[in-house]
């Protein structure tokens, strides 16, 4: 005589399977979208480019200096009327790097040759427009500035800078 359990199985063996297979391929996938949205989605690290960047204390920044924040590729320029001006390092011609060259007093495009005054201004070359600009606040004596939102412009007015 065979028990009621061998003859009338709750599952068959290949409803088993049927389970087992689906679930093992939802996790795959659950797994592999998790891994290309981390992969897509952009990381901001707190401090760095794309965000706000201390650049040091306002005392730090002396009249008629330029002064390059690494972290966060952007000059601040203390300007002869008082202001600072956080100018993005990027040249408005191609993208370049533009470094400063202090012997001239000119940011100077390696690339291209584009010249840029102390305030972003084109002194020559192909560049299109003046050097973009990030906005800037004072918090705490410290000179803040947001990374995240670069302002294109057309020419330098002294209201661009904040006055210290």
């Amino acid at each position: 005589m065979t028990s009621q359990s061998q003859k009338d199985p709750l599952v068959s063996r290949r409803g088993f399977l049927s389970v087992t297979w689906a679930v093992a391929l939802l996790a795959l996938f659950a797994q592999a979208g998790h891994a290309l949205f981390k992969f897509l989605r952009p990381r901001v690290e707190p401090g760095a480019f794309g965000g706000q960047v201390i650049a040091g204390r306002v005392a730090e920044f002396a009249a008629g200096s330029v002064n390059h924040v690494q972290k966060g590729r952007f000059y601040i320029s203390h300007t002869e009327d008082g202001g600072l001006l956080a100018l993005w390092h990027r040249c408005t011609h191609l993208g370049c790097t533009v470094p400063w060259n202090e012997e001239q007093g000119v940011f100077l495009c390696p690339c291209h040759s584009s010249a840029f005054s102390t305030t972003g201004e084109v002194l020559g070359g192909p560049a299109p427009r003046p050097m973009d600009l990030f906005p800037i606040k004072i918090v705490d004596e410290q000179v803040v500035v947001d990374t995240s939102t670069p302002i294109e412009r057309s020419k330098y007015d002294p209201g661009q800078g904040i006055k210290v």
